[in-house]
């Protein structure tokens, strides 16, 4: 894609100066040159996308659609009708739905072009891709790290350059994670904001879907685009109205109050990425901003909190996939050994580690000691954000305590696996919008920088973003696997 923005994709197909084939040619010949390498692509359909932009070009869609021609990339749990999807599992390797995502048909209704479906950890369990059942994807910025998950393959496509836009889903930062190894920009909107209709459970009170993009004013396209109550979703937010995140996304930060924490958790925080960021918050304060310290004394107890309640929402979505309705089914000698052998074969190792974990936590004797009380801690946490946000507009925070690690070096090691997350998974659990954007480097890898705002107030987010994208000053690397500027 040669590194274009999906605004400067849509203002030439506008313009007359390019059609949608031609987009939609450089995204495949982009992933035929790199993919190989990369693998960030599970299922790739050059014929259907190719007549997808044919049809636009010969006026399917409006000249004003809002994604009119620009081709993008879903993750391997957003359901498409016909389209193979797998959730990256084996216990649903043939899978084809019988009905899209809301997602999916809105970005259709748009005029995007799906090109194909991203790599991920299996179910979304995991922080580095790995878990897939079918490959491992690499960061466009060195093949032997991970791209981070479980989006890591909606976030590789898009930083090296194979598609301008990608959805992913976010359940404990699987969207600002991998943003911030990979060099992109990503958002996870409000709960509530973009329906879950069609999006395979990991854990429903968590799970949400954003996009992956360049900057943070194509995020607003794509988010105009995908929001919006959907009567098919009963956790979809009402009385969103008619929203345009662009308007108002140029008007600075002059103003504005940034919130740092002040008990943030600093431990196996790399001095580089704390620099950078602290970097970004002058560099923000400069232009205007007020910085403002305040408290979030509940934030070190939110990744036990997570493992509670995520794995005890994922042991109870996931009992569907017992090779009975579809899916994955076992040959077997009765009906408990295919639901013993279908589920023994087709999950991997880390969906089992949380099933069990979950189904631990919410059996008899145990639910008021873990899961109850995890629950409660949710609440504290939410409460927390509630205080802090009554004196700020936005709070800013390092994206992950390291930039990417490479492939096993944390495989074997779940505890440090999963603190990885430990900036990002209070913002699920309190509902809260979420961005990261890149803000420098270390060692070559990319930096990110968090920003999150109260509910349903994703503007503030994005308007702090395209700010400190016109203001950065550090020198930006190109990856090593991606198609050149």
């Amino acid at each position: 894609m040669s590194g274009k923005t999906v605004k400067e994709i849509l203002t030439s197909i506008r313009q007359g100066e390019t059609k949608s084939r031609d987009w939609v040619q450089q995204s495949l010949s982009a992933i035929e040159q790199i993919d190989g390498e990369l693998k960030s692509f599970l299922l790739v359909d050059p014929e259907a996308a190719l007549q997808t932009a044919d049809r636009i070009d010969n006026g399917q869609a409006s000249e004003r659609a809002l994604l009119r021609g620009v081709p993008y990339a879903l993750k391997d749990n957003i359901v498409t009708k016909g389209v193979r999807t797998t959730a990256a599992s084996r216990i649903l390797e043939n899978y084809i739905p019988p009905y899209s995502a809301t997602s999916a048909q809105k970005l259709e209704a748009a005029g995007g072009v799906m090109v194909g479906k991203t790599n991920m950890d299996e179910f979304a369990m995991g922080s580095s891709t790995e878990t897939s059942a079918f490959q491992k994807t690499a960061n466009p910025y060195g093949k032997e790290y991970v791209p981070g998950g479980s989006s890591g393959g909606s976030a590789a496509a898009v930083a090296a350059g194979l598609v301008p836009f990608a959805l992913g889903s976010d359940t404990g930062g699987s969207i600002r994670q991998p943003a911030a190894f990979c060099g992109c920009f990503g958002l996870k909107p409000t709960y509530g904001r973009v329906s879950r209709y069609g999006l395979i459970a990991f854990a429903s009170s968590l799970d949400q879907i954003g996009p992956f993009t360049r900057t943070a004013e194509d995020a607003a396209i794509v988010l105009n685009a995908i929001c919006g109550h959907d009567p098919m979703d009963s956790t979809s937010a009402r009385g969103q109205g008619e929203i345009d995140f662009t308007e108002g996304i140029d008007a600075g930060v002059k103003g504005m109050r940034i919130g740092i924490v002040r008990n943030l958790p600093e431990e196996g925080l790399d001095p580089a990425i704390k620099a950078a960021v602290e970097e970004a918050i002058r560099t923000l304060e400069q232009a205007g901003a007020q910085v403002v310290e305040v408290e979030l004394p509940h934030m070190e107890y939110a990744v036990a909190t997570y493992y509670l309640i995520a794995p005890a929402e994922a042991s109870s979505n996931l009992a569907r996939f017992d090779g009975v309705r579809y899916g994955r089914r076992a040959e077997a000698s009765g009906v408990i050994d295919m639901f013993e052998r279908s589920r023994s074969e087709g999950f991997g190792m880390e969906v089992k580690r949380r099933i069990i974990i979950g189904t631990y936590a919410l059996s008899s004797g145990y639910y008021d000691a873990y899961y109850k009380r995890a629950q409660q801690m949710r609440t504290l946490i939410r409460q927390d954000y509630d205080r802090a946000f009554a004196h700020c507009d936005v709070i800013l925070m390092p994206t992950t305590p390291t930039t990417a690690f490479k492939f096993g070096e944390k495989a074997d090691n779940p505890l440090q696996m999963y603190l990885n997350d430990i900036y990002t998974i209070p913002a699920n659990l309190a509902g809260l919008p979420g961005a990261s954007v890149p803000c420098g480097f270390a060692g070559g890898l990319p930096i990110g920088l968090q920003i999150l705002a109260k509910p349903f107030d994703e503007k503030s987010i994005l308007r702090v973003a395209h700010a400190y994208e016109q203001l950065r000053s550090f020198a930006w690397q190109r990856p090593v696997l991606g198609v050149a500027e």
